[in-house]
């Protein structure tokens, strides 16, 4: 199973990119997703995930980016994309996407899969 991320670069304060996720290997289109990200000197934060349970489809963000960040998925893909929008100079970090948390938590870095990291850098 691999996971591909793609979509990071340079971008000024009130920009947008358009981060994209592709699995292999397997689906995940019963599965959470997620994206993480990680600025130099501090811990893996959660971003953002999508799951999906009996037809319905769940987002949850975190407090910093609600209302800038849109996390959505294409089961017939397999993948899972995080538009950016109005950045941030403090959304800099490199960004993991991730599949599968395993029940232990959306929200939690203790997912089965991720992918190698995209850099977002934002300039003020």
């Amino acid at each position: 199973v691999q996971l591909q991320a793609s979509g990071g670069g340079l971008v000024q304060a009130g920009g947008s990119l358009r981060l994209s996720c592709a699995a292999s290997g397997r689906t995940f289109s019963r599965s959470p997703m997620a994206w993480f990200r990680q600025a130099p000197g501090k811990e893996r934060e959660f971003v953002a995930a999508i799951s999906w349970y009996t037809g319905t489809t769940y987002t949850y963000y975190t407090d910093s980016v609600k209302a800038r960040f849109i996390i959505s998925r294409d089961n017939a893909k397999n993948t899972v994309d995080l538009q950016m929008n109005s950045l941030k100079p403090e959304d800099t970090a490199v960004y993991y996407c991730a599949a599968d948390d395993m029940g232990r938590g959306l929200k939690t870095p203790s997912y089965r899969y991720w992918g190698q990291g995209t850099q977002v850098t934002v300039s003020s």
